[in-house]
C-alpha cells in the first residue's frame, strides 16, 4: 500500500465531524462490533488500494430481499455484478420469512381480482399523516415523502419483475395477512407458493425460497457472481467526505460448525468466486449498493434510536442471518447520514414481536432440526396454544401485565378503519386505543436492573406440570435449550436454576417468585385479575415440577437507515449525493413500511440506476 497517498487521504476528527454532523462518539462504540472501529474504516476508506483483487460495473453488499433484485436489475441494463455476501449461502431475512411480499400500486395480481389501486393511491396510503397503530404511533407521518413516491411509482414494476425472473405466487386475490404499514385503501399483500423451502432448501422450511431461490438462479445465468462468506468491512471513497465511491473491503468470515474447524458451504456453488486470500478488494466501476439488512443486530447501534434494547433482546433471523449495521456504518465513514430515526422508535408493529414459542433463545422464525443451522439454534422451542397455561414475570419473579393481552399494537392494513378517509382528522378517533401492551413493559420495567446499562433484563413462563399436559408439549432435547428453559421440584429451586442463564444479571429472589405464584393463584379462586385485568384467570401453578421458560420479546425490523434519495442513492449531511454509492431496504431510512416489498422495490430501482452510471476511470 502507497503510504504517503494514505497519508494525503486521511480526514481529520473534525474534518469528519463537520462534514457529517454525525460526531464519532455516537456510533465509534456501535462501529467496533461489526468490524473495523469507525476511526480505523475512515483511515481505510481512503488508503485506495493500488491493485483490486475483483472488479465489476456494480458491486453488490448483501444477498436479500434487496440485493438479489439490485444484481439482477443491474445485469437486465448490462452491467457486471459481484455480489458480496457475509453468510454461507444467498438469501438473508428473505429466505427465512414466510413468503408475504407487499407490493401494490397496480399490479396485474390487483387488477385480474378487480381491486382498484394505483401509484397515486398507494403515495396519498404510505404518507397519511392522520393513521395511528392502537398504540398512538404514527404509521405514516414520519416518512420520507420522495422514498414514498419512489416506493409507490415501482411497486408494480417491482412485482412484474419478480414475476419475469421466476417467483412464483398462489393464485387468489391479494390480502392483508403479513404485511404492515403498506396503506390501506387496498388489499396489497402477495403469497408466494411453498414448491420448496425444507432442510437444505431454506434454514427453517420458510416460504421465502419460493421468492429468493428463483431470483438466485436468475442472477446466475444472467452472469452475476457471488462471493460468500466475506464481510464487508470498508467502502473506499476518493476522500472520505469527497468524490466518488470506488469499491468495497471484504475480511473471509466462514461460519464453522460448533466443535468444528469446517466452514459451512453453499449449497449450490455454480457462479460462486473462489479466493484464498483473507482480505478481499473488489473495484466498483460504476456503483456500490449497500443492501446489508439493517442494524437491529448491533446492539449499540439500535440503542441510538432506543436506549432500552439492550443485549438480552434477541433477534428475529438470527442465527442464520444477522442484521450488523456494517452498511450504515462504511457508509457513515465516507460521509453519509442517517434518516428517519423517528420511525425507529416507540413500540412500532413489526420493530418487535411477543412470540408465541418459550425456552429457546432463537424463536423467530420457528426452526426445524433438518435446518442446517440448527447445530447454532440448538433448540425448537415450545410452541405456546395459550397463554392461558402460564404467567410471565420479570428478571426478579414479579409479573408485570396482563399475559393474554396483544404482544404488539395491531398493524394498519386494509379494513382496519371503516370508513377510511385519507387525511381526514377523525381517523385517529376510529381506533380502540390500546395504552398498555407487553412490549411497553418487558422494555420499561427496570426492577432489578444494574449498572451500566440497568436492562430491564430477561422475561420468564412460569408454568407447572399440567401445563405441559394441557400443551402435549414434549420436553426432550432438541425441544428446549438448557440455558434457556430451567425446571425445578419448588419455585425457590427455578429461581436459583435461571442465575445461569448469560442475560439473567441479577438474581431472582425466591421468595418474590414464591410470592408472585401464590398471589397469581389467589386470583385464580376469586375468578378476576385486580392487578392486570387479566380476563378469566383459569389455571393454578401448583403441581411440580414447575418451569422457568425463556419468553423475553425479539427485536424485528430496522425503520431507521442512511439517507437516500427517489434513485437510492446515498445522501449526505448536506443532503448531496454521495457519487456512485446506493442503498435499500432496511439499511435505508425514510420509510416505515414492514415486509420485503420496500426490500424488492428499492432494490430494483438502485439496480437500474446503478447501472446507469458512467464508468469511473
Amino acid at each position: 500500500m502507497d503510504r504517503r497517498r494514505k497519508d494525503r487521504k486521511r480526514i481529520s476528527r473534525r474534518d469528519f465531524v463537520g462534514k457529517t454532523g454525525l460526531g464519532i462518539a455516537a456510533v465509534a462504540g456501535a462501529s467496533a462490533a461489526s468490524g473495523l472501529g469507525l476511526a480505523a474504516q475512515q483511515r481505510a476508506a481512503s488508503a485506495i488500494p493500488a491493485k483490486w483483487d475483483l472488479e465489476a460495473d456494480v458491486v453488490v453488499i448483501g444477498s436479500g430481499a434487496c440485493g438479489l433484485p439490485a444484481a439482477i436489475r443491474a445485469a437486465d441494463h448490462g452491467a457486471s455484478v459481484i455480489v458480496v455476501e457475509a453468510n454461507y449461502d444467498v438469501g438473508g431475512h428473505g429466505m427465512i420469512n414466510g413468503g408475504q411480499v407487499p407490493l401494490g400500486g397496480g399490479t396485474s395480481a390487483q387488477r385480474k381480482y378487480g381491486i382498484v389501486d394505483s401509484p397515486e393511491i398507494l403515495f396519498k396510503d404510505l404518507t397519511d399523516w392522520s393513521v395511528v397503530e392502537t398504540n398512538g404511533m404514527p404509521e405514516y407521518r414520519y416518512n420520507d415523502r420522495a422514498v414514498q413516491r419512489a416506493l409507490a411509482d415501482n411497486e408494480a414494476v417491482a412485482y412484474e419483475f419478480l414475476l419475469e425472473n421466476g417467483a412464483r405466487f398462489e393464485d387468489r386475490a391479494p390480502g392483508v395477512q403479513g404485511g404492515h404499514a403498506i396503506g390501506i385503501s387496498a388489499p396489497r399483500e402477495n403469497y408466494a407458493r411453498w414448491t420448496r423451502g425444507q432442510s437444505a432448501e431454506s434454514p427453517a422450511g420458510s416460504g421465502g425460497t419460493g421468492v429468493y431461490r428463483p431470483l438466485e438462479d436468475s442472477a446466475k445465468k444472467k452472469g452475476v457472481r457471488f462471493l460468500l462468506n466475506y464481510h464487508m468491512d470498508v467502502i473506499y471513497r476518493q476522500t472520505p467526505s469527497s468524490g466518488r465511491v470506488l469499491g468495497v473491503q471484504a475480511s473471509y468470515r466462514p461460519r464453522l460448525l460448533p466443535g468444528s474447524a469446517t466452514p459451512m458451504q453453499p449449497f449450490r456453488s455454480d457462479a460462486v468466486i473462489a479466493m484464498t486470500e483473507k482480505t478481499v478488494t473488489v473495484r466498483a466501476r460504476k456503483a456500490v449498493i449497500i443492501a446489508t439488512g439493517g442494524s437491529s443486530s448491533h446492539v449499540h447501534f439500535r440503542r441510538m434510536f432506543d436506549p432500552r434494547l439492550t443485549e438480552e433482546y434477541q433477534v428475529a433471523g438470527e442465527p442464520y442471518s444477522t442484521q450488523d449495521a456494517s452498511g450504515e456504518l462504511a457508509a457513515l465513514a465516507v460521509g453519509a447520514t442517517l434518516w428517519g430515526t423517528a420511525n425507529q422508535t416507540m413500540e412500532r408493529n413489526g420493530a418487535f414481536r411477543k412470540r408465541p414459542v418459550v425456552g429457546a433463545q432463537h424463536i423467530y422464525p420457528e426452526w426445524t432440526p433438518k435446518s442446517p443451522v440448527f447445530p447454532f439454534v440448538r433448540a425448537t422451542g415450545l410452541h405456546v396454544s395459550s397463554w392461558a397455561d402460564m404467567i410471565l414475570v420479570n428478571q426478579v419473579g414479579r409479573r408485570f401485565y396482563n399475559e393474554d393481552a396483544d404482544g404488539w399494537p395491531y398493524g394498519t392494513h386494509h379494513g382496519f378503519l371503516d370508513p377510511y378517509i385519507h387525511g381526514d382528522w377523525r381517523n385517529g378517533r376510529r381506533i380502540t386505543y390500546k395504552p398498555q401492551n407487553f412490549l411497553d413493559a418487558a422494555l420499561a420495567v427496570n426492577e432489578g436492573s444494574q449498572p451500566p446499562d440497568y436492562n430491564a433484563g430477561p422475561i420468564w413462563a412460569i408454568f407447572d406440570a399440567d401445563a405441559v399436559v394441557r400443551e402435549k408439549w414434549d420436553l426432550s432435547p432438541p425441544a428446549t435449550d438448557s440455558l434457556y428453559f430451567f425446571s425445578g421440584r419448588t419455585l425457590a429451586e427455578v429461581a436459583a436454576q435461571v442465575r445461569k442463564n448469560p442475560y439473567q444479571k441479577a438474581d431472582m429472589p425466591a421468595g418474590t417468585l414464591e410470592a408472585t405464584v401464590a398471589r397469581y393463584n389467589a386470583i385464580v379462586d376469586f375468578g378476576y385479575d385486580p392487578d392486570f385485568e387479566r380476563p378469566n384467570p383459569k389455571y393454578k401453578i401448583q403441581t411440580p415440577p414447575f418451569y422457568a421458560a425463556w419468553a423475553t420479546p425479539v427485536v424485528h425490523d430496522t425503520y431507521a437507515g442512511l439517507r437516500i434519495n427517489v434513485k437510492c442513492q446515498v445522501m449526505d449531511f448536506n443532503g448531496e449525493v454521495i457519487p456512485g454509492l446506493y442503498c435499500g431496504g432496511e439499511s435505508a431510512g425514510g420509510c416505515s413500511q414492514h415486509g420485503q416489498g420496500r426490500a424488492i422495490t428499492q432494490g430494483v430501482i438502485a439496480g437500474k440506476e446503478a447501472a446507469l452510471e458512467r464508468i469511473s476511470s
